[in-house]
């Protein structure tokens, strides 16, 4: 089974520098990760939270592309989305 997204509920970790969303496969919830060098593949300007999760929404297809590609290698605890998955 594919992982898919149902949860549209995301959050910016300031700690990972991140933007922290869910996937599922079947009944098991997954972590994932988009760094903020990632995001700023799509908008070099980002500063706050604000920002992070704005460009995050905007670009949610291709995020939620990449996801896909890098849930599909293997499973792990957690995923992080880095900008060289994009």
């Amino acid at each position: 089974m594919a992982v898919q997204f149902f949860n549209r509920s995301r959050s910016y970790d300031a700690t990972r520098q991140a933007v922290h969303f869910w996937g599922y496969d079947g009944a098991m919830e997954t972590s994932f990760f988009v760094t903020a060098d990632a995001l700023r593949r799509f908008q070099p300007n980002l500063r706050i939270a604000a920002d992070f999760l704005e460009t995050f929404d905007l670009n949610l297809d291709r995020i939620h592309e990449s996801a896909k590609r890098v849930y599909a290698r293997g499973r792990r605890g957690s995923y992080n989305l880095s900008a060289a998955d994009f």
